[in-house]
């Protein structure tokens, strides 16, 4: 009973700490989304409390996407091998850190209406019950809190460069009607998008904060880090 206890104890110290990760990193959201002033940040807090934050939320992805298969029944390993042109491409794109930055915003403010669609479309396929809707909810709501820190961290290192009121690559098209199968396909690339879009956003940020937080001039100002 012993040893039970002890080979427990670990994996609830990792659960709990994940826990108080997320309440921290939701509780740094919400104060961007009250209206803290997004030049007070500093460069490299900043970018780690973002790379945290997509850390969280690509771990909590990769359980939305099993979770999600295990719900659509027995054809849904096929689902996320088919193709549909309205789901974003994951890959961020850009040459200098300012469009790579800009690229990540603009990927997570792409991907919010589809989130918002799949969560809507299995809102009425799914019991009330089902963990998969609040594990949709779970990732809108993250997601958005997100793309609020980007475009913060963004005004901070790149204060002369404007935020596009819509994503680089203009607004989002979504299919006006699907059938219930063109629906649990759409949702199963969606997320399986999205996943990979949160991988890459991890390795930017990463990079971002190696190459970006040192004491330099950024944008032509004379901010400093």
């Amino acid at each position: 009973m012993s040893g039970h206890v002890k080979n427990m104890c670990p994996q609830l110290s990792i659960s709990a700490a994940r826990t108080l990760l997320s309440l921290l990193l939701v509780a740094a959201i919400d104060s961007v989304s009250a209206g803290v002033a997004c030049r007070n940040q500093q460069c490299r807090s900043s970018l780690q409390k973002s790379s945290m934050l997509t850390t969280l939320i690509h771990e909590e992805s990769v359980d939305l996407l099993k979770t999600y298969k295990a719900s659509q029944g027995d054809m849904s390993e096929l689902f996320c091998q088919m193709s549909i042109n309205i789901v974003p491409d994951p890959n961020i794109s850009g040459m200098d850190p300012s469009e790579r930055m800009l690229s990540i915003y603009s990927h997570c403010k792409a991907f919010l209406p589809h989130l918002k669609r799949v969560t809507e479309q299995q809102t009425d396929l799914q019991p009330p019950s089902s963990p998969l809707l609040n594990k949709l909810t779970t990732a809108l709501n993250r997601t958005s809190g997100l793309a609020s820190q980007i475009n913060c961290i963004y005004q901070t290192l790149f204060p002369n460069l404007p935020i596009p009121p819509e994503p680089v690559d203009g607004p989002t098209s979504i299919l006006p009607s699907q059938n219930v199968f063109q629906q649990k396909v759409y949702g199963c690339v969606v997320l399986k998008s999205f996943k990979e879009l949160l991988s890459r956003i991890t390795h930017e940020l990463r990079t971002l904060k190696k190459h970006m937080c040192t004491s330099r001039t950024f944008a032509g100002t004379n901010t400093m880090f």
